[in-house]
C-alpha cells in the first residue's frame, strides 16, 4: 500500500512539476486571441512532384476562401457555430473537395452524404448519414441539432426530415463530376480498393472559437470511393469524427473512417486534455498552466491519438482547437488540406506536411 501511495504522489508531483510550475515564471504569458479557426480539406499521400502550380493555386484558393468565410463571422462578434457552418458550406460548394458538389461515387453510381456538428456550449449536437437530395448536409445536420429530439437521422429519413423543414430537393446530378466518376470506373475496371484510387481523404471540416469563449466542431464528406451496403464512416458520428466541449477542446477529423470510429479519436482528445484540466483543478487550484504549455499539450495529446490510429493501421488527421484559442493540426499522412485563421492575425493555408507554421508555436 505504501509503495503504491508513495508511487501516486510521485506522478501528482511530475504533473505539478510539468504543467503547474510555467504558472509561477515572472514573465506574463502573451495574450490569447479572441476567436480562433481552423479548417480541413482532407489528409492523405499527396505527392508534392504531381501537384501543378495550378492545381495548388486552385486548392489554396479555395480552403482561403473556406477560412475567410469562417473568420468573417468570428470578427464580427458571430458565434462559433455559424463560424463553422460558413467554411464547410464553401468546401460543401466546391467540386474540388470530396463533400457536397464533388462527393465521390458509391458502388452503385450515386453520391451519398455524411455530415454532423456539434455546439461546445451545450454539447447539442446533429448528424446525417446517406442523403442524395440535401445540397448541404451541414446545414440539415444542424438542423436536427436545433429542430428536432434526436442527434442522427439517416437516408431517406434524413431526406423527408429535410423537406418537411423547407430545404429545396437537389438533383443527383448537381453532385457529379467528371473526376469522381472516372476514379468509380477505374476502381471497378482494375478491381482497385477505395484508397487506391482515393489518394487523400477529402472530408472536409472546421473548428472554431468564438468571442464568448464558445467552441464547435462540423464535418462533412462524400465517403469513400465504391462505398456499398450503406457504408458509414467516421465523420457523422458524434465522438468519432466530429467533437466540441468547452471545457477542453474542439475536434474535426478526417481519414479512414472505420480506424477513427474504432479510437473515437474527436472524443479521446478532447477527453484526455479535460482529464489533464481536472487533475489541475483539484492538484493546483487558482493556479494558471502557461498557455504556451498548454499548447505544446494539445499538440502531444492530438498526435498520440493520431499514432494510435497509425498502429492499428489507419491514417488521416485532425484540426483541433482549444478553449485558449490555439489552433492545431495533426497528421500521419504525407499531407492534409488545411488552413487556420486568429484575431491575433495568424492567416494561413497549407497542404503539404512541414509547411506553415508548426502547430504547437502560439498563434500571437
Amino acid at each position: 500500500m505504501n509503495k503504491t501511495m508513495n508511487t501516486g504522489r510521485t506522478l501528482l508531483a511530475t504533473i505539478l512539476a510539468l504543467f503547474a510550475a510555467p504558472a509561477m515564471a515572472e514573465e506574463a504569458a502573451p495574450e490569447m486571441p479572441r476567436w480562433s479557426l481552423a479548417i480541413h480539406g482532407g489528409a492523405g499521400t499527396l505527392d508534392k512532384t504531381a501537384m501543378t502550380p495550378e492545381r495548388r493555386a486552385e486548392y489554396e484558393a479555395a480552403l482561403q476562401a473556406a477560412l475567410d468565410a469562417g473568420a468573417r463571422v468570428l470578427a464580427e462578434g458571430g458565434s462559433a457555430i455559424d463560424a463553422v457552418k460558413a467554411a464547410v458550406i464553401i468546401m460543401e460548394d466546391s467540386p474540388l473537395f470530396n463533400a457536397g458538389k464533388g462527393a465521390v461515387f458509391t458502388w452503385e453510381g450515386t453520391n451519398e452524404l455524411d455530415a454532423s456538428i456539434m455546439d461546445g456550449r451545450d454539447r447539442s449536437a446533429g448528424a446525417v448519414a446517406g442523403v442524395k437530395t440535401v445540397k448541404n448536409p451541414i446545414l440539415l445536420a444542424d438542423t436536427v441539432r436545433t429542430q428536432s429530439e434526436h442527434v442522427m437521422l439517416m437516408g431517406a429519413g434524413a431526406e423527408a426530415f429535410a423537406v418537411e423543414k423547407g430545404f429545396a430537393v437537389t438533383p443527383p446530378e448537381y453532385f457529379a463530376t467528371p473526376a469522381r466518376r472516372e476514379a468509380l470506373e477505374r476502381m471497378k475496371a482494375k478491381q482497385l480498393s477505395a484508397l487506391d484510387v482515393d489518394h487523400k481523404f477529402g472530408t472536409v471540416g472546421a473548428v472554431a472559437l468564438d468571442r464568448q469563449g464558445n467552441l464547435a466542431a462540423a464535418t462533412s464528406t462524400g465517403g469513400m470511393t465504391g462505398k456499398r451496403w450503406g457504408r458509414v464512416g467516421d465523420a457523422p458520428i458524434i465522438g468519432a469524427g466530429t467533437y466540441a466541449d468547452n471545457r477542453s477542446c474542439a475536434v474535426s477529423a478526417t481519414g479512414w473512417g472505420e480506424y477513427f470510429i474504432r479510437v473515437g479519436v474527436a472524443h479521446e482528445i478532447c477527453a484526455r486534455l479535460r482529464a489533464r484540466q481536472e487533475v489541475l483543478d483539484v492538484l493546483a487550484a487558482g493556479m494558471e498552466t502557461d498557455p504556451v504549455v498548454k499548447t505544446v499539450e494539445a499538440q502531444y495529446f492530438a498526435d498520440a491519438v493520431m499514432a494510435d490510429v497509425k498502429q492499428l493501421g489507419g491514417d488521416g488527421g485532425v484540426i483541433l482547437v482549444t478553449p485558449e484559442g490555439y489552433a492545431i493540426f495533426s497528421f500521419n499522412t504525407s499531407g492534409m488540406y488545411r488552413g487556420r485563421a486568429t484575431s491575433a492575425g495568424v492567416n494561413e493555408v497549407a497542404i503539404f506536411g512541414g509547411e506553415g507554421k508548426p502547430s504547437a508555436t502560439p498563434d500571437h
